[in-house]
């Protein structure tokens, strides 16, 4: 027999190893989970269409209608618009809230800067950063009074501070000049300890082997905070900033509460503002209008604010 008419024997498979399992027939499919995410996800989006997307919606149509409470919603277009932007109380309130967004957010974010630092580099003890919190957990209104009355020109504590030390007395809540700085300083005394806290947690981030090779090369605390803290806390400062900012726009119940928009107006801030149309005049229509300018021009500054902050970029990557 010659090579050419040789047959070829066919191969036969080795057997598997004992021990390993036999090879599936075809591959399992991978599991799915999109369908039970979302399933927890309804009670989330449920809550958001009903508290916040159903009023926006509401809110947007209000604002071309005049409205009143008492009669039934007439489309009128953008007249509310219109008579916005001749309106000198609505600007007035606007400038209002921009010189205290300037004084809470300024104070209190170099106040809880360095009450972070501190922490951060001396202290890490649970009962100071519980101590922060308890200004924060107090609510709103009862904060107002508290101060309301602590700041009274006859009878409040400060004053009588003051007269004890030889100093006239002041009354900060009926004074034009000192009314809307007495109202930022409330505020920055009940929320720079949860600010401070929130930085706190963002230093956590940052390697201590920065400041252990800083400490090294002869570098200061001061240095160390200019040169690594503050570079690396970027992004979480960006946040909060963004959260102050539109907290601080939001500005209501401690004016409400202590000087209810006066004295000549100068605490009317933009959310007392709109409360006033919506509330005392019934002018619902204008009120919605002036609302969703103020959702407008949050939303602008916030944009500017990230993109100046470069929030979505961090140094530590």
């Amino acid at each position: 027999m010659t090579m050419r008419n040789a047959v070829a024997v066919p191969a036969v498979p080795a057997p598997d190893p004992p021990g390993e399992p036999e090879a599936p027939a075809r591959r399992r499919r991978a599991r799915d989970d999109r369908g039970i995410a979302w399933l927890f996800l309804v009670p989330v989006l449920t809550g958001f269409a009903v508290f916040y997307l159903y009023p926006t919606i509401r809110g947007v149509w209000y604002s071309v209608t005049d409205y009143s409470l008492l009669n039934t919603p007439s489309f009128v277009g953008a007249d509310n618009y219109a008579e916005l932007v001749s309106d000198a109380k609505f600007w007035g309130s606007l400038r209002v809230t921009a010189y205290y967004v300037v004084l809470n957010i300024g104070s209190q974010t170099l106040l809880a800067l360095g009450l972070a630092a501190l922490m951060h580099r001396l202290t890490r003890s649970v009962v100071v950063r519980a101590t922060l919190l308890l200004p924060w957990l107090v609510p709103n209104v009862t904060v107002a009074l508290l101060w309301m009355w602590l700041l009274d020109a006859n009878l409040g504590f400060v004053n009588h501070l003051l007269s004890a030390v030889g100093l006239p007395t002041t009354g900060f809540l009926r004074s034009p000049d000192f009314a809307m700085p007495s109202i930022a300083l409330i505020n920055t005394w009940a929320y720079t300890g949860y600010t401070a806290l929130l930085l706190y947690a963002g230093m956590l981030q940052i390697p201590q082997h920065l400041y252990e090779s800083a400490s090294l090369d002869g570098a200061g605390e001061l240095r160390m905070f200019r040169r690594i803290t503050l570079p690396l806390l970027r992004p979480i400062l960006a946040l909060v900033l963004v959260v102050s900012l539109i907290g601080s726009f939001q500005i209501f119940d401690t004016v409400a509460v202590t000087t209810k928009g006066d004295p000549v107006g100068a605490t009317r801030v933009i959310y007392y503002y709109i409360y006033q149309q919506a509330f005392t005049y019934f002018h619902m229509g204008y009120a919605a209008a002036a609302a969703m300018v103020l959702v407008v021009i949050l939303g602008v500054l916030t944009a500017v604010q990230m993109r100046l902050l470069r929030a979505s970029r961090s140094d530590l990557t």
